[in-house]
């Protein structure tokens, strides 16, 4: 896989989408990860909010969803699917964290299968601009992983009806992540 290509999905996963406003600092995920990090689940911590870690669980589930969506998913993509996370997250989350909650992610989509699970990404969403942010991480993961197969964009079309959105806003998150892989 090419390196720097991980590293361009990675910076724009971390970094506003092109459409957020100017004063935007990053992305939902990388602010919704600050919550989830490695100290958020300590009693007496002041940054855990349950909101906001669930919207980070979702945000990595639709992408993993993604990544699933042809019904293969080695360990190669595993490493790729994690570093990127990773990085995007600014090593805000731990990468034990990241191991636990895909192997969670896992567990729960043999028990539950695609289509529950994209309903359940979809409950974890309360407003448009998380809807949003939910399609274009997805989108850049599918796209980091050697391009969108028709299994990936059927899954992303499905996510969007489920978050109440158009067919047009699969046609942005796509072309977010073309952005980014054009450099």
């Amino acid at each position: 896989m090419d390196q720097s290509l991980l590293v361009r999905v990675a910076e724009r996963l971390a970094g506003p989408p092109s459409y957020a406003p100017a004063s935007a600092g990053g992305s939902i995920l990388a602010l919704a990860a600050t919550h989830y990090g490695s100290d958020a689940y300590e009693p007496e911590s002041k940054t855990f909010d349950p909101t906001a870690a669930a919207l980070f669980e979702a945000l990595v589930e639709s992408a993993f969803l993604v990544a699933n969506a042809d019904g293969d998913f080695d360990a190669r993509e595993r490493e790729v699917f994690e570093h990127v996370v990773l990085a995007a997250c600014g090593k805000t989350v731990a990468e034990r964290q990241i191991r636990a909650l895909i192997a969670d992610l896992e567990d729960l989509l043999r028990e539950d299968g695609l289509d529950q699970r994209v309903r359940m990404v979809a409950r974890s969403v309360e407003r448009p601009d998380q809807a949003r942010e939910v399609l274009r991480v997805a989108a850049l993961l599918a796209h980091a992983s050697g391009g969108v197969s028709a299994a990936e964009l059927g899954l992303l079309e499905k996510l969007a009806v489920e978050l109440g959105l158009g067919p047009e806003t699969v046609t942005e998150a796509l072309g977010e992540a073309e952005l980014c892989l054009a450099g």
